[in-house]
């Protein structure tokens, strides 16, 4: 594949929005975990949610949605289109207790929801199953 002048112009762009971007945001990412997470906590609500939605989008996500309309034709879209709807609702409805919780990560949330043994063993429990079972059943899956 050769690029052409039109692709570096769009690829610079690309990298010059992003520091940019970068660089306007580093002041309040600076000032400590919640600059960092909830950008200071001066985005409204909607923003955040669709921020948390964002996070699930990937560069294996094309290559899975290519993967499932290939396999299951245009209804292998349902796939992931029912993890959009879903990821819409966290959006809308989540995001706002979320941030009325007080809370910055799911592990502070599993504190504040539970306590003691129960909590502790939640927390693990979350770590060793996504960081490893799901991990792996989603490399797998688009490799």
């Amino acid at each position: 594949m050769v690029l052409t002048t039109v692709d570096f112009v769009i690829i610079s762009l690309f990298i010059l929005i992003t520091l940019a971007l970068g660089w306007y945001s580093r002041k309040t990412a600076s000032e400590g975990i919640e600059g960092f997470f909830l950008g200071g906590k001066n985005l409204p609500w909607y923003l955040a949610g669709l921020s948390m939605v964002a996070t699930t989008f990937a560069a294996d996500t094309p290559l899975a949605v290519t993967e499932l309309v290939a396999k299951n034709g245009i209804s292998g879209n349902w796939v992931w289109w029912n993890m959009l709807l879903g990821g819409m609702f966290t959006a809308i409805f989540y995001s706002q207790l979320w941030r009325r919780s007080g809370v910055v990560t799911d592990a502070e949330f599993i504190t504040l929801r539970y306590s003691g043994k129960e909590a502790t063993f939640l927390k693990k429990f979350k770590a060793v199953y996504l960081g490893l079972f799901m991990n792996a059943i989603i490399l797998a899956w688009v490799n």
